[in-house]
């Protein structure tokens, strides 16, 4: 007996029986009256509380998952791991100092740059089991080309390693999204644009690190701001060291320099996407929120995000990026003491982008923690449910 077209109330009695529970039985360990069992099991009574239906779960010794007849392990996630083991293996491989001269032909620098390209689209529109699936043949490829010629397609080889530490860092393994960076840095090392670019996923990687915002200033003081791609990754570098400063509780210098980016930002405009940093006025007021959140000040985001969000630019963001940012403000409503506007926020990060949520271990613990305050609305609790967090 299970699937999700199965009423819950019928769920309950099943695994009641199972169990050898009686209705007033199971009432008592409840805490509940033999009716209220009865109407549950008869659905005459829903259950919708989150409390209730943990409590419900634990009394049968099962997970909350069966109560829905949901399973506990969303589609794609295993897939996605065993993908991020393919993606090890290539990391760990090294082409670039074994290469046999008899090796099949490298792919064409054109080429690359497409498959770049195709892999960066995937990042930015949230594909992350396809991205996961494309990046290993990807690494291997670039690390060949490396290998063979390190300056023809040296571009395409750091931004391969650029999206692959982006959806590492996405999927919670920060060991291997510091390789791919530290790649990526190796890669770009002689050419300052180029190595901008990597130092930005550097940034993303080691944003627990107070010891890698000297590393993003530094960087961002070799590029001259003189077009708006160099204004954008100057930018980007600048709000990476702001939200360094920011997790380590330094409040002032997170502002300072989110103000030096803004400045920045008001010459590039929004609706650009630079070197993949989507830098931007827009973009900087995220970031303002994201750092609100890392020094807990969940009122000052609040209100900072209700502002970002009524910009025009908001709309031409990546979906990630909204996402994203849709995550940090659900965790600034939960610092707030409004798991109802958390739970809301989080709804609406997984109906525009189901993937933030379902592969982003981060997102999946703020969703967790809106649908266990005994406030949160019922929706949240089926969305953790589903998961397999609650």
């Amino acid at each position: 007996m299970s699937g999700e077209s199965v009423p819950i109330g019928r769920r309950v009695a099943y695994l009641r029986v199972r169990r050898r529970l009686s209705q007033q039985s199971f009432a008592d360990r409840l805490g509940k009256s033999k009716s209220w069992v009865d109407k549950v099991e008869r659905g005459v009574r829903s259950l919708e509380r989150v409390s209730t239906i943990r409590d419900v779960a634990a009394v049968l010794r099962v997970d909350p998952a069966a109560l829905l007849g949901r399973d506990v392990h969303p589609a794609g996630v295993a897939e996605c791991r065993e993908d991020v083991a393919r993606i090890r293996a290539a990391l760990s491989a090294y082409p670039m100092a074994f290469h046999r001269p008899t090796d099949r032909a490298v792919m064409s620098p054109d080429r690359l740059a497409r498959e770049v390209w195709h892999a960066w689209m995937a990042y930015q529109h949230t594909r992350y089991a396809r991205l996961a699936a494309l990046l290993p043949p990807l690494v291997t490829e670039v690390q060949r080309a490396h290998a063979m010629d390190p300056e023809v397609g040296r571009a395409a080889v750091v931004e391969a390693y650029r999206v692959t530490a982006a959806l590492l860092v996405k999927l919670g393994e920060g060991s291997l999204a510091w390789l791919a960076a530290d790649r990526a840095m190796s890669a770009a090392a002689g050419d300052r644009v180029l190595l901008a670019c990597a130092t930005v996923q550097l940034g993303q990687v080691l944003r627990a690190s107070a010891r890698a915002k000297p590393v993003m200033l530094a960087a961002a003081s070799q590029i001259t701001p003189e077009t708006p791609q160099e204004l954008s990754l100057r930018g980007s570098l600048l709000v990476q060291a702001a939200l360094i400063a920011a997790r380590a509780g330094d409040d002032r210098a997170a502002g300072g320099l989110l103000d030096e980016a803004a400045e920045l930002a008001a010459h590039v405009g929004d609706g650009h996407d630079h070197h993949r940093t989507a830098f931007g006025p827009t973009a900087v007021e995220l970031a303002r929120v994201a750092a609100a959140v890392e020094l807990g000040d969940g009122q000052r985001a609040v209100a900072r995000h209700q502002e970002a969000i009524g910009r025009d630019g908001w709309r031409w963001l990546p979906v990630e990026h909204r996402a994203a940012h849709l995550i940090d403000a659900a965790r600034a409503h939960l610092q707030a003491d409004d798991p109802a506007n958390a739970a809301r926020l989080l709804l609406r990060a997984n109906s525009i982008a189901p993937a933030e949520i379902r592969h982003r271990p981060s997102a999946r613990d703020v969703v967790a923690q809106a649908a266990r305050d005994p406030h949160a609305p019922p929706t949240i609790a089926q969305l953790a449910i589903n998961l397999g967090v609650l």
